[in-house]
């Protein structure tokens, strides 16, 4: 607002007379409430409305473009001008009276230009405000005259050859003519009907003739809509071209800044953060101000930086600063409290020297026929898929890259807090969707009591074992315990549906995850993944859904979700939102982030409910302290988009190891073979490992008929005891209430003693 009396004489000076082409000048726009108008400089050209924030930006960057053709200008006070368009709307002020009126004058004379290019030069050009309805209405009045003059080329046509016809055959007959005075009247009757013929034949071309003429009117009328609609092309391609220049300079520019940015001070925060009007929705400019969705069941919510002598406002800059530089960063910055860096106990021996490359993906070319032709006939359970569409870890390994960024939960059990320690669980359950966003091909199906350990104990202080204990449905048990305060457990059933075009993953089964120390027992579920393009086009896969994290001893929650990408949308793809509440649902942390970078954590420190936003739900305005990093993803290694796109700690799970059982992932020779590139190897040891698997299944189902018949035969049969899992046995959960497989014990007691002789022949 204070800006207003800056710019009084340059609008003035600035602009050429309204009469003219192209109209030039300074205008306050509406941008939010807590910045205000602010000065903006306007072009008028061609119809088009466009603004930038200096006359320097013309030449590379247009900050927004309004058509005039189908706009609405109005008037609210002495100085303002209001234009909308559709969903556009924008809120202007002039300095002076006599200067909104120059502009207003320039707008009606540009419009109503713009509306003579799109109208036929016989139409009424007065009409300022056409309408999709009335245009419609048009174009179906002029179609039903271009059919009835088809219509009537048709009758023509048909009387046309009618009289022909007749024609013809008085002709014939007067061939054969004998008699003179029959030869008067056959000839009279000759004449009558070349008449007709000559009277239809003229209404033909003067039927011919309008209808060229209707078609040459309406096709100057669709020559002029298609120029119009050209030049609409030429100058949306000349925006996106600014676009991407200034996209360009941006990321020089960004790796060209030092490290640690300086940041910008806050904008102060006013008491007007609540009040929503509908110039809220005027703006369509990057503002500092964060707009996130709704939760399904909870009001959306709007986040407002607080300004403090020590907090500063989030800008690109700082961003940068915290988020770039090592991959470690979140893990060492003091994000929390200090309890939650204080490190207890003995340190740990120093890690192990691991692989950090595997042999490079073969370049197989892929022949679908190849493989549809041996599926005719066939039972859909036993169609051989080759370990093309595979990558060489197992479901079970998969599984286990949950523990990627095991140091969050390593952190949050250091932390005192609840909600603190609420917010690392919460990161950590993003975490484990990083690894997905460039692995497109499934990993293996494990066999029936194949199993996976990763001891980590020296290195990171947690061991960790996965065995397969179902494969119809296939279901996978999962525990993992640390020495650094938490047990991590969960039984997944993996569900798929085809759609066509895509594939749904559904995984269903709760994660629990318990810390030693204050006994918070945080219980989730994981959301859906799509794989797109099945069919057609290059492979890709997004994360859709809401997670509600619930601390069962607190009763504290934490509800994220994850934004389904849309073409369409402004947000950011693969956005993730969230909030943490206490156990009466008061939010003390808002989340933000994506679930293939980082997650942030911002401190509520006062809100209030605004309006109503564009669904109709209420707001509320959170406002908070700067947003803290939570989790930053690892980069991936060097050369990796030719190694399945693995992470560090994935080149490392199917690396040999000594002592691991005999049922161990590690030892399967199909996926061995395909991780050394020896592809044709691996299909053929995968369906004889397939085809050993459905053996040992009908030798199971062949004991469990010959134990039902001997109980009917005899009074007491033998007990049939049915498959049995090795380390994993199934109880009834005290929080969730349902069925699970938890680790009975044994397995690494089993492996201190190097015993394994348990174990079945699976391989």
């Amino acid at each position: 607002m204070s800006e207003l009396g800056k710019g009084s004489a340059s609008a003035s000076t600035a602009a050429p007379a309204p009469g003219s082409d192209t109209y030039k000048g300074w205008l306050f726009k509406w941008t939010n409430y807590l910045k205000g108008y602010q000065r903006r400089w306007f072009v008028l050209s061609n119809g088009l409305l466009s603004y930038y924030r200096t006359q320097a930006e013309m030449a590379h960057t247009c900050r927004g473009t309004i058509n005039l053709a189908t706009a609405h200008i109005d008037t609210e006070d002495a100085c303002n001008i209001v234009l909308s368009s559709g969903g556009r709307t924008y809120h202007l002020k002039a300095s002076t009276e006599v200067e909104r009126q120059r502009w207003v004058t320039a707008l009606e004379l540009a419009k109503a230009k713009a509306i003579r290019m799109m109208n036929d030069q016989s139409d009424d050009s007065g009409d300022e405000e056409p309408t999709s309805q009335s245009d419609r209405s048009e174009i179906q009045g002029t179609l039903k005259i271009l059919v009835s003059k088809l219509d009537d080329l048709s009758t023509c046509n048909d009387l046309i050859a009618k009289h022909g016809a007749a024609l013809q055959r008085s002709l014939s007959e007067l061939e054969g003519l004998k008699v003179p005075l029959e030869g008067g009247e056959k000839i009279k009757a000759v004449n009558e009907r070349a008449t007709l013929f000559r009277i239809t034949s003229n209404a033909m071309i003067n039927a011919c003739r309008d209808f060229l003429d209707l078609a040459e009117t309406h096709c100057r009328r669709l020559q002029r809509a298609l120029q119009y609609e050209r030049e609409q092309r030429t100058h949306l391609e000349e925006t996106i071209e600014q676009l991407a220049k200034q996209h360009n300079s941006l990321e020089r520019a960004w790796r060209e800044a030092p490290t640690h940015a300086s940041s910008t001070p806050s904008a102060p925060a006013t008491g007007q953060g609540s009040e929503r009007v509908n110039k809220e929705d005027a703006s369509d400019e990057d503002e500092d101000t964060e707009y996130f969705d709704a939760m399904e069941d909870s009001h959306a919510f709007i986040t407002v930086t607080a300004t403090d002598s020590t907090q500063h406002r989030r800008s690109q800059s700082n961003l940068s600063g915290a988020s770039g530089g090592q991959a470690s960063d979140w893990n060492q910055d003091d994000h929390m409290s200090p309890s939650c860096n204080d490190v207890s106990g003995k340190e740990l021996l120093p890690r192990r020297q691991r692989r950090t490359h595997i042999p490079d993906k073969p370049n197989y070319s892929l022949n679908l026929w190849s493989i549809m032709k041996n599926c005719i006939g066939k039972e859909l359970s036993k169609i051989p898929m080759p370990v093309n569409f595979n990558e060489p870890l197992s479901m079970l390994q998969r599984l286990t890259e949950d523990l990627e960024y095991h140091k969050l939960l390593d952190k949050a059990a250091r932390c005192e807090s609840s909600l603190e320690q609420m917010c690392l669980v919460a990161a950590f359950s993003v975490s484990s969707y990083s690894t997905t966003v460039h692995r497109t091909a499934k990993p293996f199906n494990p066999l029936l009591g194949e199993t996976y350990e990763l001891d980590r104990l020296e290195e990171f202080g947690y061991r960790s074992l996965c065995e397969q204990v179902s494969h119809h449905p296939p279901a996978a048990a999962h525990h993992v315990i640390s020495q650094r305060g938490w047990t991590l457990w969960q039984e997944i059933t993996i569900a798929s549906k085809f759609r066509g075009k895509y594939l749904s993953i559904m995984p269903l089964g709760a994660i629990h995850l318990q810390f030693h120390s204050s006994g918070n027992h945080y219980v989730w579920r994981k959301v859906t993944s799509t794989v797109h393009n099945i069919i057609v086009g290059k492979l890709w896969i997004d994360q859709s859904g809401d997670i509600e994290i619930v601390n069962n001893r607190t009763k504290e929650t934490c509800q994220l979700k994850f934004s389904p990408y849309s073409y369409f949308s402004r947000d950011v793809p693969r956005k993730v939102t969230g909030v943490v509440a206490d156990s009466g649902g008061q939010a003390h942390y808002i989340l933000s982030g994506t679930w293939d970078d980082k997650m942030e954590s911002a401190k509520i420190i006062q809100s209030s409910r605004g309006g109503s936003g564009s669904e109709g739900k209420q707001k509320t305005v959170y406002q908070t302290l700067s947003p803290k990093l939570l989790w930053k993803k690892y980069p991936l290694p060097e050369n990796a988009e030719n190694m399945y796109h693995f992470s560090a700690l994935a080149l490392t799970l199917n690396e040999p190891e000594d002592g691991v059982a005999l049922t161990d992932s590690r030892l399967r020779p199909d996926q061995r073979l395909m991780e050394e590139g020896r592809w044709d190897e691996a299909n053929s040891e995968k369906q004889r490992l397939e085809e050993k698997q459905r053996a040992a299944r009908r030798r199971r189902e062949a004991e469990a008929t010959d134990a039902l018949d001997e109980e009917c035969d005899y009074d007491s049969g033998r007990d049939y005891e049915r498959y049995q899992p090795l380390w994993f046995h199934q109880r009834r959960d005290s929080v969730t209430g349902e069925t699970n497989f938890v680790y009975r014990g044994g397995y690494w007691e089993s492996k201190e003693r190097e015993d394994w002789t348990m174990c079945p022949d699976i391989f």
